[in-house]
């Protein structure tokens, strides 16, 4: 009868474990009234317990700390630390130890160990310790191997290797939105909510650019000569709670005289997350690049330059009006119509020739108007016909003014 040898135990043992910032420690307060049965009894258990704070026995909050009881949660963004060690638990010397650490993600495999190389011996009850970090790129299982090999005394060599597998959570859910302006700015939301279970302090929201274009970030109004945020001073995300970020974007002045580049998809930029949560645990995300479909023109754009906000009845205003030949192959010869509504009337010569413009030209035309009706007013009327192709743009409903009397603007 055969028999098989047992299995030969390791000479070393492996400990792996996770490093995490402690948390605050809690307590469920239990308390009465004096003229309850149970008198002061409970008041004075809770004021002899040492995790309570002192004169504040009732808060659930205490001024101790609690080490971790498990693997905890893991998020997108943060980083991952642990602590491993190889002890000698046998009474000979070990020799040729080689401890090394991988990360195995649904993507790739990683190698986390400090150093590869191998030590020499490893005495009885001695130990060869390492801490690992990885920022945490990718969401899903992930599986820490980690592997020892070893050679005895009697120069048998010796390997063995332990898994460790736990799941990364995605923390926040970011989506965006684009509004397109008037002019050439493009004007950013973005929705942020943390999906957490803890609060969390964001410490930096951002926008990073694409070479295209320069950013102005709309999250702080400007109170007595200070920056102050629109969040208010303690920038704190509650779980489940959605914060909202506005940015605007406008063209460089090198990409906006050219009107044929902004055209079709156009990358944004992308945003920079930085926020911190429990006891300083420091996490961040960065998006994609972020894309927009860019608004069609067709073959003649009309935009307004300048414009006034508020305007006289019946006294002549000014406006600046751009005109771009979004055509990256055909020069156009452009003549100017301008027709008059019930309320809009225009200053000058309707059907003057406004010449040739070339393929990813622009012109900038002064022109002059006054309204006859008071009120909130729309901008219509003007007529592009391009003698090449006998074709006509309409224009109308460009822009609002505001026409108020004169005796109102007086008082004002």
């Amino acid at each position: 009868m055969e028999v098989n040898p047992p299995k030969q135990e390791h000479l070393l043992a492996l400990k792996v474990m996770r490093l995490t910032k402690p948390t605050l420690f809690t307590n469920i307060p239990v308390t009465c009234e004096e003229k309850d049965l149970p008198g002061d009894l409970f008041n004075q258990l809770m004021r002899d317990d040492p995790s309570t704070v002192n004169g504040a026995e009732i808060l659930m909050l205490g001024e101790m700390l609690t080490l971790p009881q498990n693997f905890g949660n893991i998020f997108l963004g943060e980083t991952f630390s642990s602590y491993i060690s190889v002890h000698n638990d046998s009474n000979q010397v070990v020799k040729d130890i080689l401890v090394k650490a991988d990360l195995q993600t649904s993507s790739q495999r990683l190698n986390l160990s400090a150093s590869n190389a191998a030590v020499a011996e490893l005495k009885p009850d001695c130990c060869i310790d390492d801490v690992i970090h990885h920022e945490v790129k990718e969401i899903g299982t992930h599986i820490l191997v980690c592997a020892v090999s070893y050679t005895t005394q009697g120069g048998e060599k010796m390997y063995f290797r332990k898994f460790f597998k736990f799941q990364v959570l995605k923390p926040l859910d970011v989506k965006t939105k684009f509004y397109n302006a008037e002019t050439d700015e493009v004007f950013l939301e973005a929705q942020i909510q943390n999906i957490t279970t803890s609060p969390m302090f964001m410490e930096k929201v951002s926008l990073e650019p694409s070479i295209m274009y320069n950013v102005t970030e709309l999250n702080s109004v400007n109170q007595a000569g200070a920056c102050v945020t629109t969040f208010g001073s303690r920038t704190y995300l509650q779980p489940m709670d959605t914060r909202q970020y506005l940015y605007c974007l406008k063209p460089k002045k090198e990409f906006a005289e050219k009107a044929g580049i902004i055209k079709g998809v156009t990358v944004i930029g992308k945003l920079d997350i930085v926020w911190k949560t429990n006891l300083g645990e420091r996490g961040r995300l960065q998006t994609s690049q972020l894309q927009r479909m860019a608004p069609g023109y067709g073959d003649v754009r009309l935009s307004l330059e300048a414009i006034p906000d508020t305007v006289i009845l019946e006294e002549p205003f000014h406006i600046t009006c751009k005109i771009t030949n979004c055509s990256s192959e055909r020069t156009m010869d452009l003549v100017l119509e301008m027709c008059n509504t019930s309320s809009i009337h225009w200053c000058g010569i309707s059907g003057r020739q406004l010449g040739k413009l070339h393929p990813s030209s622009s012109l900038c035309l002064a022109l002059t108007l006054l309204s006859s009706v008071q009120g909130l007013q729309s901008v219509s009327g003007l007529r592009l016909t391009d003698t090449f192709l006998k074709r006509t743009y309409e224009y109308d409903d460009i822009a609002q003014v505001c026409v108020v009397s004169s005796a109102t603007k007086v008082e004002s």
